[in-house]
């Protein structure tokens, strides 16, 4: 009944102005008029004496005068129920966001909402965004620490993809360390075999590598020959610290080199982040280079429900004109 009423609307809506009008009719039936002048020689108007006056077949009447002029009115503002179908298709870019969940992503060294944050909470803050802007990419996660975990499989589904985002954290997955290469060759198998015109991996990492059979470039080698592009988001500041003092030299963490040559060499780029800002400007500049046009086709169904109302009003009309004829006011 609730989603009946949320589709409701009218095609003339201005012909409901008119309604509030009739209230004033109701006001005035009832009220007596000016008294005549004109004195009648006939004495029939003793018949009525001592009868009582009929009067509810004439305001039964009126009332149903008042309901059919009603229903014309509403009929005349035309209500209908307009249903939009659209024919939902994807852009033809599937994007895997291959996201580090190692203890170093716990460092609080990110600001967000103007209050202090993990690593990882403003790389999930981040994504989500993302993948709001992008309803319709074909989108995947891949978590990663010591070894990489398939969180989501590439699909349309973006809440229930959210969700599992926002899921995500340091600890999940019971094997430290950070496999990168691993992390990427994951990813690329999930987009290999995929009929998209693009195929991206947007990784997001705070350190080396330093776990996993596969190094990094043999990765990024291997997703080069599939035909998968490396987005590089190298997260955090040189002066992080883990509070448990798991990591005493921060700054040899962070392996650029490495990086960039991970996205040469697959076509992608490398972006060094070091503030929330900039992680939504590095996110925003890759939402910019994988756009392509969507053709998407809408279809609008209307049912009308002014046939219902005239109809109303005609048989509202009939009724009142057949208890007037049946029963006619009293003769003067």
């Amino acid at each position: 009944m609730f989603d009946f009423f949320q589709n409701l609307s009218f095609a003339n809506p201005w012909w409901l102005l008119a309604l509030p009008l009739l209230v004033p009719l109701l006001f005035l039936r009832g009220k007596a008029g000016s008294p005549s002048s004109i004195t009648y020689s006939s004495l029939s108007i003793l018949v009525s004496l001592g009868q009582k006056p009929k009067r509810a077949p004439g305001s039964f009447t009126f009332a149903l005068m008042v309901l059919a002029l009603a229903a014309a009115i509403i009929a005349l503002a035309k209500p209908q129920q307009r249903d939009e179908i659209s024919n939902r298709k994807a852009s033809g870019i599937d994007i895997v966001l291959a996201i580090d969940i190692s203890f170093s992503m716990e460092i609080v060294d990110f600001q967000l909402n103007n209050r202090r944050v993990q690593r990882i909470i403003a790389a999930k803050a981040t994504a989500e965004n993302f993948i709001k802007q992008r309803a319709n990419d074909r989108i995947g996660i891949v978590a990663f620490s010591g070894r990489p975990y398939v969180t989501s499989p590439i699909t349309l589904e973006h809440e229930w993809l959210i969700d599992q985002l926002r899921s995500l954290r340091p600890g999940l997955i019971r094997e430290q360390g950070t496999a990168i290469g691993s992390a990427i060759a994951a990813s690329a198998t999930r987009l290999h075999d995929r009929e998209a015109k693009s195929k991206v991996i947007v990784l997001v990492t705070d350190g080396s590598n330093n776990s996993g059979r596969l190094s990094p470039i043999e990765a990024a080698k291997h997703a080069a020959k599939l035909g998968v592009k490396v987005y590089a988001v190298a997260i955090g500041t040189e002066g992080g610290r883990l509070m448990n003092g798991m990591q005493s030299h921060p700054q040899k963490e962070f392996d650029t080199k490495t990086l960039e040559e991970i996205a040469q060499i697959t076509g992608g780029q490398y972006y060094r982040v070091r503030d929330t800002e900039k992680l939504r400007e590095t996110f925003d500049t890759i939402d910019q280079l994988e756009k392509t046009d969507i053709k998407q086709h809408s279809i609008v169904q209307t049912e009308e429900y002014f046939p219902w109302f005239i109809a109303a009003s005609l048989l509202l009309t009939i009724a009142a004109l057949t208890i007037q004829a049946l029963k006619p006011p009293p003769a003067p």
